[in-house]
């Protein structure tokens, strides 16, 4: 069984990746396959999820009629911190405007955040702190 000091190294892990400061988040689990050839098309006006029918745990972000992130965790799109979902919070606070590179990056690492966060939490849940 896991000690208190395997906790400690968890939650370290876990501050990294919410200051969006691990390694971990080089390793993008998502993709956003259709770039648009202009900044109009990278317009957010919608933030649908559409489950993978052929792989239920993922599905793809729809953030307009053309564009949307692929291979989206499921958990990571319904995960919860305090009373908000960060991976839909982000897209509605962006409603309207033009997602530029860095912004499409930075969300894939917020998707990378919120699974791992997931996966951490349920190793700290392991942890024996007696």
């Amino acid at each position: 069984m896991p000690t208190l000091a395997t906790g400690v190294k968890l939650g370290g892990k876990l501050r990294q990746l919410h200051l969006l400061q691990s390694p971990l988040l080089d390793e993008l689990i998502s993709s956003y396959p259709i770039a648009g050839d202009n900044h109009a098309t990278r317009k957010i006006n919608k933030h649908d999820f559409v489950l993978n029918p052929e792989d239920s745990t993922q599905g793809q972000v729809w953030i307009n009629d053309q564009q949307y992130f692929a291979q989206v965790p499921v958990i990571a799109w319904e995960f919860y911190i305090g009373g908000y979902q960060p991976a839909q919070k982000w897209l509605k606070d962006r409603h309207g405007r033009t997602l530029d590179f860095d912004d499409i990056l930075h969300y894939q690492k917020i998707i990378v955040a919120l699974s791992e966060t997931h996966r951490i939490m349920q190793e700290i849940d392991k942890v024996n702190i007696t």
